[in-house]
């Protein structure tokens, strides 16, 4: 069994802009995000979503299905992290914010 290593783990974290200002490119928006949910991610704010993946490897092959889906107007913008580096982040809230809910507990199966 390969050695679990927190910089083999990686997090991919996929933000975007795309417009709603029209019913197309709401439609567009919709379709976008509904292939993100459908790929594994789950919404971290407002149009950032984050994924777990074992490997660079797998990670590189959820980045190409992003590619695939995003729309021909808008920006996405893709970052990799490793488990070590997402572990290091900071939240800060204001006073009238609820703190964010804890990351979600990841099960992976080899």
């Amino acid at each position: 069994m390969p050695h679990l290593s927190g910089y083999r783990f990686m997090w991919v974290i996929a933000m975007f802009d795309l417009p709603t200002d029209t019913k197309a490119a709401r439609k567009a928006y919709t379709r976008f995000r509904k292939t993100l949910i459908k790929d594994g991610f789950a919404q971290m704010q407002y149009s950032v979503y984050i994924r777990h993946c074992a490997s660079r490897e797998n990670a590189t092959a959820h980045i190409g299905r992003i590619e695939q889906a995003v729309p021909n107007d808008g920006e996405v913008r893709i970052i990799t992290i490793t488990d070590k580096q997402f572990e290091r982040m900071r939240i800060f809230c204001g006073k009238l914010r609820q703190p964010p809910e804890s990351p979600p507990a990841q099960l992976e199966l080899f």
